[in-house]
This record gives C-alpha cells, structure tokens and sequence, in this order.
C-alpha cells in the first residue's frame, strides 16, 4: 500500500503561481510513475501530468505545457506540480496519485496505473 498526501493549494489571482506537493509513503518501491490530476466542478477529472521514476520522462495535458513542471525529489517521495502563469480555467480540486507503468497495446504507449490516490488539494484563481 502507499499513502499520498497532498499540500500547497490555495486561492491565487490569474498570472500568479502555486507549488502542490505529494508526500509519498509506505511501499513506494512497488509504483514506477506518480501524477498530477484535477477536477472542476461538472467537469470530468484529467490528467495534468505523469512522471515516470525510472527514466524522469514526463508528460503534460496540452492545455499546461510551458507553464506546469512536474517534478520529484531524489528519493521519489515527494511529488511536486509547480504551476506558473496560473489562469482562471485552471481552478480545480488536485489529486496526486502513484502506480506501475502501464504499456497500452497496440503501440505500447506508457502511461501510470494510478492505482493509488490522495485525497486532494483544492486550487483557486480569480481573475
């Protein structure tokens, strides 16, 4: 089992920036990518960003290239979203979560189980 726990959101106006971080912990060593999702009201939950621990490759929802990084700390407990240039359409409850790389046939593209969650971390921007 892992636990993750998410902290740092809060209310920013549009143009500002927030930093979400995930602690990891318990069998960290069984998940081999983390990732970052949000979900607005009446909208349907996405994928912001995945990680991947054995190679560092990420990827990003277009909607957050150049102004997301996701990131972890060396020892791959702690999870991070730095986000920048924050707009008002980016205001949702936050959710981190961890799994094994899954390969998807039929071109075997990687993506994250995402087995286990956080509870969340809500993000506000007004504008």
């Amino acid at each position: 089992q892992v636990q993750l726990v998410e902290s740092g959101g809060g209310s920013v106006q549009a143009g500002g920036s927030l930093r979400l971080s995930c602690a990891a912990s318990g069998d960290t060593a069984s998940t081999g990518c983390m990732g970052w999702f949000r979900q607005a009201p009446g909208k349907e939950r996405e994928r912001v960003a995945t990680i991947y621990s054995t190679d560092g490759g990420t990827s990003y929802t277009s909607s957050v290239k150049g102004r997301f990084t996701i990131s972890q700390d060396n020892a791959k407990t702690t999870l991070y979203l730095q986000m920048n240039s924050l707009k008002p359409e980016d205001a949702a409850m936050y959710s981190c979560a961890a799994g094994r790389v899954k390969y998807i046939p039929p071109l075997f593209s990687r993506t994250c189980e995402d087995k286990y969650w956080g509870q969340g971390t809500q993000v506000t921007v007004s504008s």
